[in-house]
């Protein structure tokens, strides 16, 4: 089977382009992003289905050869059923965020911000120390794992020292 090079890579583009501009902050782009990543795995499902062939209706006892197989066909069907509703989805996103703010950038959320004051300033949750421990291994959730002195690095260690 030959596979046309210029459709893989009108198809990589596609999802490449659309991939970047999902992760923008305005909904516009997001929108746009999502329409060429329905068509960037359209367009790879049909390069998958391989070469056109003859319409798979055979009658019966009729002649089987070279017909195209329908399952890429139903696939790009259901990707464009679903790129519509994300599409529809996102655009009614879009014009909301519109009517309340005016602009329809994403905004920060306020748990994303204080996460990331935390960060800057290297503290760690109560939960995260809760379930953590200063030795290898020890998760302290109940699971014994390694004690203090089972580090297999300190182990490897001793063993490249007495050799």
């Amino acid at each position: 089977m030959t596979v046309n090079l210029t459709l893989v890579l009108v198809a990589a583009a596609l999802l490449g382009c659309g991939v970047y501009l999902v992760l923008e902050r305005s909904l516009s782009r997001v929108l746009v992003g999502i329409v060429m990543i329905g068509n960037g795995v359209s367009l790879c499902f049909m390069v998958a289905g391989g070469p056109a062939g003859r319409a798979p209706i055979v009658s019966k006892g009729g002649d089987t050869t070279g017909l195209t197989d329908p399952l890429p066909q139903a696939m790009v069907l259901t990707a464009i059923v679903i790129t519509l509703a994300t599409t529809a989805f996102v655009l009614a996103m879009a014009y909301r965020s519109w009517q309340l703010n005016g602009h329809d950038d994403v905004q920060d959320d306020i748990e994303d911000d204080t996460i990331r004051r935390l960060a800057l300033r290297d503290v760690t949750s109560e939960a995260y120390d809760a379930t953590t421990s200063d030795f290898p291994g020890d998760d302290s959730s109940g699971d014994t794992g390694q004690g203090p002195h089972d580090d297999p690095l300190a182990a490897d260690a001793e063993e490249m020292r007495s050799t």
